[in-house]
């Protein structure tokens, strides 16, 4: 999952930075209003962690533009302690939760957790299709009750695919969401993870729409 960290105080930019890794998130940063703004505006994110207090372009008016426009993923806002009024505003501006600082790190790893599960329909933090099984709290897979040890990047796919409800995925849109960005992958990679991913889970959840992508199904029979 892709995370956009919008904080013009670089430690805490770090710290949040990571955390967010550490839980398995793909975390990019910006430190100012307007280019957050436009990276968002541009790009596809999951999430959104954005900072009252911006330089150049306030964090109010990045999210009201978002907003206008039609960008509807989630935002978790970072206010002021005495910020109420910030509070109410970007709340009715579109904003989907708030973390008042100073805050604890694991606080603000589970709210960004919950706020991606909902934006895809969860509301618990297992994500279950068939007999698959994802804990996003302590990022564990189990099928049918048997544990599945997966790398990270693996954890990262299968549950961006479940998120996704069913949806149809393309290669390019994994690859933007799963992978960090600083780091080179070739055009089979996708392909070879799939595969691998597969093998680990044993049962045919993961399914093929050839020329289109893939998508998670708890049907069996699903495509190889």
């Amino acid at each position: 999952m892709r995370v956009l960290v919008i904080e013009d105080e670089r430690r805490i930019a770090a710290d949040v930075t990571a955390a967010l890794s550490a839980a398995g998130f793909i975390v990019e940063t910006s430190g100012d209003g307007e280019d957050g703004w436009f990276r968002a505006d541009s790009e596809d994110f999951d999430i959104v962690v954005l900072d009252l207090g911006l330089p150049v372009m306030d964090g109010l008016t990045v999210l009201r533009k978002w907003r206008a426009a039609g960008r509807r993923m989630p935002v978790l806002l970072l206010t002021a302690r005495d910020g109420w009024r910030e509070k109410v505003e970007g709340i009715d501006s579109g904003a989907d939760d708030y973390l008042t600082k100073p805050f604890h790190m694991e606080e603000l790893v589970a709210r960004v957790r919950a706020l991606t599960r909902r934006a895809g329909g969860h509301a618990s933090s297992i994500l279950a299709v068939g007999p698959v099984e994802v804990d996003t709290r302590k990022k564990d897979v189990s099928v049918d009750g048997r544990a599945v040890a997966l790398t990270p990047l693996e954890y990262r796919l299968l549950t961006y695919l479940i998120l996704q409800n069913g949806r149809v995925v393309s290669q390019s849109e994994l690859g933007a969401h799963i992978y960090d960005q600083d780091k080179e992958h070739d055009s089979n990679a996708i392909e070879v993870l799939i595969a691998r991913l597969r093998k680990k889970l044993g049962i045919p959840v993961i399914e093929t729409r050839r020329g289109h992508g893939y998508c998670v199904t708890p049907t069996e029979g699903a495509a190889s």
